[in-house]
């Protein structure tokens, strides 16, 4: 069984041997996919490595304050004509969380694989996965210690906010005490804390709020006060002006409720799909059981894509959260 450290060293050997790499994150990325992709570039400029970062569809407006991070192509409108042969993929939970992107991989591509989730099956031909990691800009921490290269405020700040907002606010159980040293390491740089933590996680755009509203008139709550969910729809969205971005956070406010052990928050897609986002108290692992749905994530933050209507798949949830409960 391979170690940790030989996996870093590993991914070592595989950034220093390659060249033109593709960087990719997952869909809707959020600070942690977006913070480990421009961490990722910046070691291979470092490095004199040629490389693109792309995504499938735009990096969230409240991320393009971090270096290079406006480097990172939108799949959807400036798809490259061509292929590659050498992948790095950040934050992906399973190889379907590429989305479109992976139309871009070699047919014979070797994948370079680093995440954090414990649900991810190790789609890479090498993988750096560590599920105790409380962010994969975590690992990314390790890694950029493997390189004899200097660090600098702009890298420092990418490291922090994605463990910042991984760990919210180093609020969740994922908040170890290396992470707490990682932080403290960070700040030497000339990170600035305080500025990112407003920004990032207090600060909200007036249809982010507008948005919330709806999704709190929506609330129900299960017979035994231990679920809690709400709902949106593309109606809601668009009444409000509001983009996917100003969705996040919106499922921990039904799992802040006290005696609540599961909270859920379903985004309406079409007549036919329906995203769901579960946050746990830590009774039910709602990776396991986002998994029995084909999705994947954390045991306290997890979630699925499911085909259906919303009333099926409220059902669907709830009766399997109160089997788990």
């Amino acid at each position: 069984m391979q170690t940790y450290e030989q996996a870093l060293e590993q991914a070592k050997e595989y950034l220093l041997k390659h060249d033109d790499y593709l960087v990719v994150s997952h869909v809707q990325p959020d600070g942690d996919a977006v913070s480990s992709t421009v961490a990722v570039g910046w070691l291979l400029s470092c490095l004199g490595k040629k490389f693109t970062m792309i995504n499938e569809g735009p990096i969230p407006q409240r991320m393009l304050f971090l270096t290079m991070a406006d480097q990172i192509e939108n799949m959807e409108i400036h798809p490259p004509l061509r292929t590659y042969q050498h992948v790095i993929c950040v934050d992906c939970a399973d190889f379907k969380r590429v989305g479109l992107t992976n139309q871009l991989f070699a047919e014979d591509a070797l994948i370079l694989n680093i995440d954090h989730h414990p649900t991810n099956n190790g789609y890479g031909q090498v993988n750096v996965i560590n599920a105790d990691a409380a962010a994969t800009a975590e690992i990314l921490y390790d890694l950029l210690g493997l390189f004899d290269v200097k660090w600098t405020k702009e890298l420092a700040t990418a490291i922090y906010t994605g463990i910042l907002t991984d760990s919210g606010g180093f609020r969740y159980s994922n908040t170890s005490p290396k992470i707490m040293g990682m932080a403290s390491d960070l700040l030497t740089y000339g990170v600035n804390g305080p500025e990112l933590a407003e920004n990032l996680l207090e600060e909200m755009t007036l249809p982010q709020m507008n948005i919330l509203v709806k999704a709190l008139n929506t609330l129900q709550m299960s017979s035994d006060g231990q679920i809690s969910w709400v709902h949106l729809t593309p109606a809601d969205m668009l009444e409000c002006s509001a983009v996917n971005e100003e969705l996040e956070g919106i499922v921990n406010y039904p799992r802040n409720i006290r005696g609540v052990e599961v909270g859920i928050f379903f985004k309406v897609i079409d007549d036919h799909a329906v995203k769901v986002s579960l946050r746990s108290a830590g009774k039910v692992d709602v990776a396991e059981l986002a998994q029995t749905f084909g999705g994947g994530g954390h045991a306290r933050a997890a979630g699925c894509r499911m085909e259906g209507t919303l009333d099926t798949i409220i059902s669907q949830v709830i009766e399997r959260v109160r089997t788990l409960l």
